[in-house]
């Protein structure tokens, strides 16, 4: 009988990282499928850069195992990993031209002359940069000193492509370009990579999967689609994007959805996963994103008794170029936090709203 190939290229087995007292990573278990961009996304000492520093063999973990393919790599040493490597600052060589910078890896690996320099002139078409060898790292703008980290990290044709926090350094413009860069060029060349960021939009807009982390323990993991609307717990819901939290009792079920209130008597219909595990009684949270909310002004409907109808009142409002952004207090005393597009005339403070909410978009969780 064959045996079925383990799509996992990357594999952490019960990962744990103490750093004295501290626990920096708790049991971590995770598989990264060959060819992918896989995001580690969390706050400050989270564990996730701990993670990558433990995989490139700058830490050694405390408990567990980590796999490259079917090789377990704990004693690996660093430099026989052939592992990519960009980070947050370039890294690059200041005095060396970018030439020397590129090819400082092919160099190391004892490669020959005339292969070094055909790799280093690919590399840097690669990333976009023809004819920028003979430059020194000074001569070149932020984003093009990331781009020739990128070609220095691909040109050894690493098993593994390890970022952390590498756009985090440019403005805003910069960094949206450079994110499409950087997955395109992932795509074209299929490395197994994994990418350390804190920034949602990073990690929703690059991964094949995003692994949410706390306090070193793994959250949640899944597709960009699968953490954003089908977050597990309430860290995940408010780590992602722009969430209301409504405190609400369980009244029962009503066909699909599960029929709550608010303290003020109104009712909504919500969904849950595992529907079962809300009795009526229970007290719970409903969460819902300030992108799927929609608003109208109240004049143009008027109060009735169909669910999922919130009225409020404008509490304060912020233009954003395409969007405006609300904040509506609801008639029990809570706020919702509305983003719309900008409307032919976007409503102002103190006008009278209801707020619709979709019970496909209200999402139920445990208190």
């Amino acid at each position: 009988m064959t045996k079925e190939k383990d799509p996992a290229f990357v594999k952490f087995r019960g990962i744990v990282k103490c750093f004295g007292d501290v626990t920096a990573v708790n049991n971590v278990d995770i598989d990264i499928p060959e060819g992918s961009l896989v995001t580690l996304l969390g706050p400050s000492g989270c564990g996730k850069t701990t993670l990558l520093r433990m995989i490139a063999g700058l830490e050694s973990p405390t408990e567990g195992d980590i796999f490259i393919g079917d090789k377990r790599i704990n004693d690996v040493p660093i430099h026989k990993r052939n592992l990519g490597m960009i980070f947050q600052n370039y890294a690059l060589f200041p005095h060396k031209t970018i030439f020397d910078n590129v090819a400082f890896g092919l160099k190391y690996r004892k490669v020959v002359k005339e292969e070094i320099r055909e790799k280093v002139l690919n590399a840097l078409e690669m990333v976009r940069l023809p004819g920028v060898e003979n430059r020194m790292p000074s001569q070149l703008s932020g984003g093009q000193q990331q781009r020739i980290a990128m070609a220095r990290a691909i040109v050894i044709e690493p098993d593994v492509l390890l970022m952390d926090e590498p756009l985090s350094a440019l403005d805003e413009n910069l960094r949206e370009e450079m994110r499409r860069e950087l997955t395109n060029l992932q795509e074209k060349i299929g490395v197994t990579t994994i990418f350390v960021t804190h920034d949602q939009r990073e990690a929703l807009s690059m991964s094949d999967k995003v692994i949410v982390m706390k306090d070193g323990i793994k959250q949640q993991e899944g597709t960009p689609e699968e953490v954003y609307n089908e977050f597990t717990n309430h860290f995940v819901a408010d780590f992602l994007g722009h969430p209301n939290f409504l405190q609400v009792t369980v009244k029962g079920t009503e066909g699909d959805f599960i029929q709550v209130q608010l303290d003020d008597g109104e009712r909504f219909l919500a969904t849950a996963v595992e529907a079962d595990k809300f009795k009526a009684g229970a007290k719970a949270e409903v969460v819902v994103r300030a992108q799927k909310l929609m608003m109208e002004p109240r004049f143009e409907r008027e109060r009735e008794k169909e669910m999922n109808y919130l009225f409020g009142k404008v509490l304060d409002r912020s233009y954003m170029g395409g969007e405006v952004s609300y904040f509506v207090e609801l008639e029990n005393g809570s706020t919702l936090h509305v983003i719309s597009f900008v409307r032919r005339s976007p409503l102002k403070r103190g006008d009278d709203v209801f707020v619709k909410i979709n019970p496909i978009d209200c999402r139920l969780l445990k208190k």
